[in-house]
């Protein structure tokens, strides 16, 4: 009964951020990156900071106790991600309040105390660069929310199967946000975008609890959790440092999106295959014994090949 009413009040946030976003004209216009055609509402990910506001009113004691550090953080992502939704702000500012969040992230998973000093600033390039990687994949309708949907219910398993590692309801609260979200998302012509404040903040929920799960496990193959995205945003930078493109502008060179621009395949369709890949390498992860650097390289190397060979193959179709 809790969770149907969590539903319900997400369901009554979204649409009262629809009337806002409609009547101050907040839209996504399609230009010639874009792979939607039609002007949509921007900013639908909102649900994600939200949900987080609605988890720390009914969980009020708990909140103030431990998560406290990572709602700042949260919070300050998503201000920040939604303001440059409206109206575009420098990097340099974009970049102080990511820098500022992560800081607040890692204190909350307890990584200051568990991980040495010299160590400290790979963290913080790991995990603003996945964020910026969920902000890079969030292109085609259903794929960010789809995805997260894949990554928490691994989470939620791990945490009730093999270790408990934070309150449950931490996992549950975003999950219901993504099924929110996806009955606007997951469609043809979608209601709303997430907007950098829905890639944003869902990926700093979800590496939150992965960093939390390594920090209280210490195995770091759980970082793999995160592997379907990881493998296709670093690729990606490689093949345009090769190309001598300027890797902070935008583009279309994403598999998905030679998938959806060029072969004209349906999103639902892309975003569907992509959870599901992830989904799959997840069961594999969550239930091998193998060493992490074994685990890697089964994951990797098949998966990167599949990768390549049909990226090579659309751009050798389309004279790309």
């Amino acid at each position: 009964m809790q969770y149907l009413f969590i539903i319900v009040v997400l369901f009554a946030l979204e649409l009262l951020y629809f009337k806002i976003a409609d009547k101050f004209n907040i839209i996504d216009k399609p230009n010639h990156r874009s792979a939607h055609t039609q002007m949509t509402l921007r900013g639908g990910g909102i649900i994600f900071p939200l949900t987080f506001i609605l988890f720390c009113i009914l969980n009020f004691n708990e909140t103030l106790e431990g998560y406290w550090t990572f709602g700042l953080g949260l919070l300050a992502i998503c201000t920040v991600s939604f303001i440059d939704d409206i109206k575009t702000l420098s990097n340099r500012i974009r970049l102080s309040i990511h820098l500022i969040a992560v800081v607040l992230l890692l204190y909350f998973t307890g990584a200051f105390e568990m991980v040495p000093f010299w160590a400290w600033p790979i963290l913080f390039v790991m995990i603003i660069g996945t964020l910026n990687a969920y902000n890079f994949m969030d292109g085609i309708n259903g794929i960010t929310g789809l995805y997260s949907l894949v990554t928490l219910g691994s989470l939620a398993y791990i945490n009730k199967e093999v270790v408990q590692f934070t309150d449950y309801n931490f996992i549950y609260y975003p999950i219901l946000a993504c099924l929110v979200f996806l009955f606007f998302n997951f469609r043809k012509k979608a209601k709303c975008f997430a907007g950098d404040v829905g890639s944003m903040g869902i990926g700093f929920w979800v590496i939150g609890l992965i960093t939390l799960l390594i920090m209280r496990t210490g195995e770091y193959k759980y970082i793999l959790l995160l592997s379907i995205y990881g493998l296709e945003v670093v690729l990606t930078i490689m093949e345009r440092l090769l190309l001598k493109e300027n890797i902070f502008e935008a583009h279309r060179r994403h598999l998905y999106q030679l998938f959806a621009n060029e072969k004209k395949i349906s999103h639902l369709v892309i975003s569907s295959v992509y959870a599901l890949c992830q989904l799959f390498v997840n069961i594999f992860l969550i239930h091998s014994q193998l060493p992490d650097w074994a685990i890697a390289l089964i994951i990797f190397i098949p998966i990167g090949c599949i990768y390549l060979g049909l990226k090579l193959k659309l751009k050798k179709e389309y004279n790309l």
